[in-house]
């Protein structure tokens, strides 16, 4: 259960990311929700995964997953650059 929580918590980083990309955009209120939200979902799993994946390997795939599905969701929704 612990891989679960730590890719959901890793989700729940992007979520939070985009909502600093919403808040940029202009929608200050929504994003702000937004990102607290997703922070305290992914800040609240990744400690429930720690308590069996040690925290190198946790801190890791969850970093992980946070960076790679910000790019892709900026790339994709919001026109980033694919360089």
């Amino acid at each position: 259960m612990s891989w679960v929580f730590l890719i959901i918590a890793g989700i729940c980083e992007i979520v939070g990311v985009n909502g600093m990309q919403i808040m940029a955009k202009g929608q200050k209120l929504k994003g702000f929700f937004i990102i607290l939200i997703g922070f305290i979902l992914s800040f609240t799993l990744l400690s429930l995964a720690m308590k069996t994946i040690p925290l190198g390997v946790a801190y890791a795939v969850w970093t992980g997953i946070g960076t790679v599905g910000s790019a892709i969701v900026g790339m994709l929704f919001y026109g980033e650059s694919k360089r």
